[in-house]
């Protein structure tokens, strides 16, 4: 018997439910047993439900191939054949906030990609290396959900990634102000260029909720928990716009500053390159051993040569340089579905782990 915990992925044959299949293939602590989906992939095998729409670029894990898909909706069927699920149906706001409690309610944890619950006040939104103290506030949750070992908590957008570290890097500055734009990828729409070729040579202004997103969550990851609910921060004030470009993976944001105490550059790349958190201390599975990457070069950090950094779960920054208007300016990269979706997902469930908070049933 495999002493591995028993995963099922909710929303399966999605983009991210690969992303997540693929990332945990040989998982050291973690072994997907049970992939759930719409009812119209619900008693097929994975390999027949997926069909053509493996959009990974590495194969299908054999361990999965056979495994029957079952109806997501059907939740005690499903929790009674796993440890913790993690969530990446794709249905309205209301009903993933629904059905996300009703698998909580059966003692089975949920981490969550999805956004519908990162504003619920007792819901931990958890950049690992940023605020892993926020899962204090599980117990409150549980009390509120009537569980003794079901929960929920989510990560965070995937564009915040490629500057909320960095901001986070540079707490002792004081940053107040910040204008972010993010170019970011398809895949963050869960398409490719084949499902969305009018994106070939185009850029589209517009991505819906995603500046709103983009300003406010980082302000959650740096709140603090109070009276069992998180606080959100007050600073510093980001503005956003995000627009999606010809990209197949990896989110790149141009960052503006403006700092109470005034850092000189040497400071700034030094408190980058030195960041780490609890992931680096425990020595998680996932946890990428240099979290945040300074490049020096002109041209870096290039989604083609950077977007991979530390299997996907590292942050390369590049082109920090003094501004006119704001006090630095510069160039964040992570990728989107791998740190700023299914590979976050999975460093929270490690995480944890490690805290005790997901354990076997």
């Amino acid at each position: 018997m495999s002493e591995k915990l028993r995963v099922g992925i909710l929303g399966a044959t999605g983009m991210v439910g690969q992303r997540f299949i693929s990332l945990l293939e040989n998982h050291p602590w973690f072994e997907v047993v049970t992939v759930a989906a719409s009812p119209r992939s619900a008693g097929k095998t994975y390999e027949e439900a997926v069909g053509g729409r493996w959009k990974m670029d590495t194969p299908m894990p054999e361990a999965v191939k056979k495994l029957i898909v079952m109806n997501v909706n059907e939740v005690e069927k499903v929790a009674a054949t796993v440890d913790f699920v993690f969530s990446a149906v794709d249905m309205s706001k209301e009903e993933i906030k629904k059905i996300e409690e009703e698998y909580a309610k059966t003692e089975t944890p949920v981490v969550s990609n999805n956004s519908a619950h990162r504003w619920t006040p007792d819901v931990p939104m958890v950049v690992p290396e940023i605020n892993p103290e926020h899962f204090d506030v599980i117990e409150s949750q549980k009390k509120r959900l009537g569980t003794t070992r079901g929960f929920i908590a989510v990560k965070p957008n995937c564009s915040i990634q490629s500057y909320a570290p960095v901001l986070t890097a540079w707490k002792e500055f004081e940053p107040y102000e910040v204008v972010a734009t993010t170019y970011q990828a398809i895949s963050g729409a869960g398409k490719t260029f084949k499902d969305w070729p009018e994106m070939v040579g185009n850029i589209i202004p517009y991505i819906g909720g995603e500046e709103e997103k983009s300003e406010k969550e980082p302000l959650r990851i740096w709140g603090k928990v109070e009276d069992g609910v998180i606080k959100p921060a007050t600073e510093p004030v980001i503005t956003c716009q995000c627009i999606r470009v010809p990209v197949l993976n990896g989110h790149t944001a141009a960052v503006f500053v403006k700092f109470r105490k005034k850092p000189t550059k040497e400071q700034l790349i030094k408190a980058l390159v030195e960041f780490k958190g609890l992931p680096q201390e425990l020595e998680l599975p996932s946890a990428p051993k240099q979290f945040i990457q300074y490049l020096e070069e002109d041209n870096r950090p290039q989604v083609t040569e950077d977007v991979n950094f530390e299997h996907g779960m590292g942050v390369s920054v590049g082109r920090l340089r003094e501004d006119t208007v704001y006090d630095w300016k510069f160039v964040g990269l992570s990728h989107n579905t791998v740190r700023g979706a299914a590979g976050g997902a999975v460093l929270c469930a490690e995480t944890l782990k490690a805290k005790g908070y997901i354990q076997a049933k």
